[in-house]
C-alpha cells in the first residue's frame, strides 16, 4: 500500500505535532509558513520541501493526498477552500472556522471538489469518553436527564503575548480555541442545542485579549436534555479540571481529570460496571501551558484508513460545522 502523502500549512506548535504524525502514518512531502525559519526547521527535520506561500506549495505538489491546516483559527476557511480549489483533501485543526458561514463555505468547497474534509476532534478518542458514549448507545443510562461540563484551565498573559491568540479576528474566543473539543462532546453525546443563555466576562486579561476569559452557560438540547457549561482560563498557574458529569435515569457518571481523561465516578442502578479502561495518551504539552489529550495519532490513523480502505470517518465535516454553529449561538446569547 502506498504511503499517504501530506503537506502541513502552519508550522507553529500544533503544526510540529501534525508533522510528527503525518510522517509516522504517511509521508510528509512539504510544509508552509509565512515565517521561513519555522517552515525550514520542520522541513530539515523531516527531509521535505518548505514554502512561504500556500499557493506555491499547492501548484508544486499535485501528488499530495491531504493538506493539514494548522494556521490560526480565522484562516482555516481561507486555507481550506484554496486547498479544495486545487483538488486536495483537507484535515483542519479545531475549530473548523470561527463563523458558521465560513464553515458552511468549507463544506460547499469540499463537495464541489469531491474531496474529503477531515476535522480534528481528538477528545472523542479518550478512553473514558469512548466508554461512556458506548454505554449511552447501549441504553445503559436509560433516559438522559442532564449534564454538567466544567472547563477550568490556565492561560496566562505570556500565552497571549505576541500571538494571534486573543484576537477576535484570528482567535474568535475561548470556546473556539480552548474548549471547542468539549463543546464537540456535548453535540456528539447529547445532540443539537435548542437554546442557550448565560454570562461571560473578561475578568483577568483586560487589554490582553479581545473577548471573554470566563463564562457560565445554560443549555437545552432539542431532545430536552438540560446542561450547563462553566469555563475559565483563570485557574492559578496550571490547568485544573476538564470534566463532564452525566445524570441519567439508570446511571450517573463523571469523567474528570484535567482533560476528560479519568473515570472519576460511576454508579448504575442496574449494576452495570465499565470494563477496565486502557490508559489514554498524555496531554499536549506546549512548554508553559498544556492542551487537551494528545490523540492526533488516532486522528491520522483514521484519516489514512478512510482514504485507503474506505473506513468510517471519525469526525465528519458536518459535525465539525455544527460545533461552530453551537459556539456561535452561545456567543450571541452570552456576550
Amino acid at each position: 500500500m502506498k504511503k499517504t502523502r501530506f503537506a502541513i500549512i502552519g508550522c507553529g506548535r500544533i503544526g510540529q505535532r501534525h508533522a510528527e504524525h503525518a510522517s509516522t502514518y504517511g509521508e510528509l512531502v512539504a510544509v508552509c509558513d509565512i515565517d521561513k525559519n519555522k517552515a525550514k526547521n520542520i522541513a530539515d527535520k523531516y527531509n521535505c520541501k518548505f514554502y512561504t506561500s500556500l499557493k506555491d506549495l499547492l501548484l508544486a505538489h499535485s501528488e499530495i493526498d491531504c493538506i493539514s491546516i494548522c494556521t490560526p483559527n480565522g484562516l482555516h476557511a481561507e486555507h481550506s477552500i484554496l486547498s479544495f480549489k486545487y483538488n486536495f483533501n483537507v484535515l483542519c485543526e479545531k475549530p473548523l472556522a470561527i463563523s458558521s458561514h465560513d464553515a458552511a463555505e468549507m463544506l460547499k468547497a469540499s463537495e464541489n471538489a469531491n474531496k474529503r474534509l477531515f476535522a480534528v476532534k481528538q477528545n472523542r478518542f479518550n478512553p473514558p469518553v469512548r466508554a461512556v458514549k458506548d454505554a449511552i448507545n447501549e441504553g445503559r443510562f436509560g433516559k438522559i436527564f442532564s449534564f454538567q461540563l466544567t472547563c477550568f484551565w490556565n492561560r496566562n498573559n505570556e500565552y497571549y503575548k505576541n500571538s494571534w491568540k486573543g484576537s477576535e479576528k484570528l482567535d474568535g474566543g475561548t470556546l473556539f480555541t480552548q474548549f471547542s473539543h468539549f463543546i464537540d462532546l456535548i453535540y456528539w453525546i447529547f445532540g443539537d442545542i435548542k437554546t442557550s443563555h448565560g454570562f461571560s466576562a473578561n475578568l483577568n486579561h483586560q487589554n490582553i485579549i479581545e473577548f471573554e476569559d470566563t463564562g457560565v452557560v445554560v443549555l437545552k438540547c432539542k431532545n430536552g436534555i438540560m446542561g450547563t457549561v462553566n469555563y475559565s482560563v483563570n485557574c492559578t498557574n496550571q490547568n485544573m479540571e476538564g470534566s463532564l458529569t452525566i445524570i441519567g435515569e439508570k446511571g450517573t457518571v463523571k469523567i474528570g481529570g484535567q482533560y476528560l481523561n479519568e473515570l472519576e465516578y460511576s454508579l448504575f442502578s442496574n449494576g452495570y460496571q465499565f470494563p477496565k479502561l486502557e490508559k489514554g495518551n498524555s496531554s499536549n504539552n506546549y512548554g508553559q501551558y498544556q492542551g487537551s489529550m494528545s490523540n492526533h495519532d488516532l486522528v491520522y490513523k483514521n484519516l489514512v484508513e478512510v482514504l485507503n480502505n474506505d473506513a468510517i470517518i471519525n469526525t465528519n465535516a458536518f459535525e465539525a460545522y455544527k460545533v461552530v454553529e453551537i459556539i456561535e449561538n452561545i456567543y450571541e446569547n452570552i456576550r
